[in-house]
């Protein structure tokens, strides 16, 4: 895949206004305080089809938002291959396509720029309805756990380090 940059991008998705909606957000900016020159950081509203210019070129992605299953306690951390989303892929409009739907037809039009490896990272949500910019006790408590798991990731897709 000679059109991909070596580089990861960590794209944090919500609504800095919708209270624990703004987890991805959160863990992304953490990421980004890091400073890491392989890592590009990016804070975004929006999902589906738009989120393909924005991972085209990359090496690696993470993408990091909040999930509202209520099978786990708020503040649990989850991490996901596109391959977990498989059964919500549908035929629908442009308007309408989630992630998962979005990343099969990235590959399907130009697999050349998508990137290798994408990987979820979930936070367990308690309220994505209150407009707030605070977000709830346990979800706030699991940015920093996170955004380890976002590194840890990073690690893994840089692989092991050199022997001396």
């Amino acid at each position: 895949m000679g059109n991909l940059e070596d580089k990861t991008v960590v794209i944090g998705l919500g609504s800095p206004i919708m209270c624990d909606d703004a987890v991805g957000l959160k863990i992304s900016e953490a990421v980004k305080a890091l400073g890491m020159p392989d890592v590009d950081t990016l804070q975004e509203a929006i999902g589906g089809i738009e989120i393909l210019p924005m991972i085209s070129g990359y090496r690696f992605a993470i993408i990091v938002d909040s999930i509202l299953t209520g099978d786990y306690k708020p503040g649990t951390i989850l991490i996901f291959d596109p391959e977990s989303f498989d059964c919500t892929i549908a035929d629908i409009s442009g308007h309408d396509v989630n992630l998962a739907t979005a990343i099969k037809m990235g590959r399907q039009m130009d697999n050349s720029v998508m990137p290798e490896v994408i990987k979820f990272i979930a936070i367990e949500v308690e309220d994505l309805q209150t407009m707030s910019e605070e977000m709830t006790p346990d979800v706030s408590a699991a940015v920093e756990p996170a955004k380890n798991a976002v590194l840890h990731l990073l690690s893994e897709f840089r692989g092991p380090a050199p022997s001396r």
